[in-house]
């Protein structure tokens, strides 16, 4: 085919030499004007078929290289009636339309994943190579107790001040762990990558197992306390009667007292099994909350008094920090009650002796913060502290905070229990 045009060519060339040879003779005949006037015609005639059949080929298959280079697939080239270039201008148009599909899919497909992010429950979140958050969606936000998600952007998790963020920085590439924060949460985080122009992106994905988790754990400790308490109430029924049958046969015998008070003894241990016992039982009857909208200081006011006896023996400053403003909480009185009663008993107790323990309120946020100057709580404490029937005091029973816990969740409060940077432990409630 090249070769066929540059014959073409060169016929073209040597008759245009000739023409120009025959214009140059002073008085060239009438057969050779003629002639070239012919030659003239037919190299016109040819000009604009080699420009039909080459040129105008070349630039229908130039335009369409320029498409291509903006990315133009919605664009189609016209066949040009010349059979080797038409062929590839219809291989040029259906490579287009399949880019055009291609790429409509990928923007479809795109699009779908975007929405299915920001909508999903769970926790996504995008880093840069240097470990800095390029993006996220509103659920991390949430969890990483972040107003906007243009407050993460730009940052690295170790700049976060939260629970959360410092868990997730310990983990590893490829890691998949647990999570149970010191406000009760417990989380599933993965930190995992993705591929992107051959590039490896990290990325982390934070699923919320709270309610299915504590819903078990429930489940099971509601299961085991009730078949304990049955069956140890049952028995102690038994033994402390027949205790009391040969405490009474006893009571008076001539050289009996010493027997006598060993089966008192043994009568107050077994009344004090069977309370042991009836404290488990009674977290799992806590009753469903009967939600009346109250005063929140007027509430912690009316019961300074009762909670002052915890804090008077111990040498204790009990103070009070209430907002002036009304605040306005949907709860149940007697089981938040309770609720201040065990926070601040745990804080006397982790003081001891001599120590302050401050009451403050708050309208924005609507918050409760109760602060102590005790011991205060290991970092490998905090994350345990929920975990229902666990303890930090010997011989503690770990009811107090379960109780807790099973009330502020009752009520869809969040709250938290640690130790801060200035040395104080910090129950926080916040009434949301």
């Amino acid at each position: 085919m090249r070769l066929k045009y540059l014959f073409s060519i060169l016929v073209v060339l040597l008759t245009a030499v000739w023409v120009i040879l025959i214009r140059q003779i002073s008085y060239p005949s009438h057969l050779l004007t003629y002639i070239s006037e012919v030659l003239i015609v037919a190299i016109l005639i040819y000009l604009i078929y080699f420009y039909n059949k080459v040129i105008k080929p070349y630039k229908i298959i130039s335009n369409g290289m320029e498409l291509l280079r903006e990315q133009d697939f919605s664009s189609r080239l016209m066949p040009v009636g010349q059979i080797d270039a038409d062929v590839i201008v219809d291989i040029f148009n259906r490579l287009m339309e399949q880019l055009k599909e291609e790429r409509l899919q990928v923007i479809e497909q795109n699009r779908l994943l975007d929405l299915l992010i920001k909508a999903s429950p769970m926790g996504v979140i995008i880093f840069d190579f240097d470990g800095y958050i390029t993006d996220c969606n509103g659920a991390a936000a949430r969890m990483l107790s972040c107003e906007t998600i243009e407050d993460l952007i730009g940052k690295s998790l170790k700049e976060l001040d939260t629970s959360l963020a410092r868990s997730l920085a310990t983990l590893g590439r490829d890691d998949i762990e647990s999570v149970r924060l010191d406000d009760g949460r417990i989380f599933r985080c993965s930190y995992l990558t993705f591929l992107d122009h051959g590039f490896r992106h990290p990325f982390m994905l934070i699923e919320s197992l709270t309610s299915e988790v504590i819903g078990a754990e429930k489940k099971a400790y509601e299961k085991v306390i009730r078949m304990i308490s049955h069956e140890v109430n049952n028995t102690m029924a038994c033994i402390t009667s027949t205790l009391d049958s040969i405490s009474s046969v006893l009571k008076g015998s001539e050289g009996m007292d010493n027997l006598y008070d060993i089966m008192k003894v043994c009568i107050e241990r077994c009344y004090g099994m069977s309370k042991f016992v009836t404290n488990y039982s009674d977290v799992v009857k806590i009753p469903e909350p009967d939600l009346q909208i109250v005063d929140l200081n007027e509430e912690i006011s009316e019961n300074k008094i009762f909670l002052e006896n915890f804090c008077t023996n111990r040498r204790i400053d009990l103070r009070m920090d209430l907002s002036p403003n009304k605040l306005l909480v949907k709860m149940d009185s007697s089981l938040f009650e309770q609720v201040l009663i065990n926070i601040v008993k745990n804080a006397a107790e982790s003081i001891g002796e001599d120590g302050v323990i401050n009451i403050h309120t708050s309208s924005s946020p609507l918050e409760l913060d109760i602060a102590d100057n005790g011991k205060g709580i290991d970092k490998e404490m905090e994350n345990k502290l929920f975990t229902p029937f666990f303890s930090t005091k010997p011989g503690g029973q770990g009811i107090g905070l379960t109780f807790i816990r099973e009330v502020l969740q009752r009520h869809n409060w969040t709250y938290s229990l640690r130790t801060d940077k200035d040395g104080l432990t910090h129950f926080r409630i916040k009434f949301v």
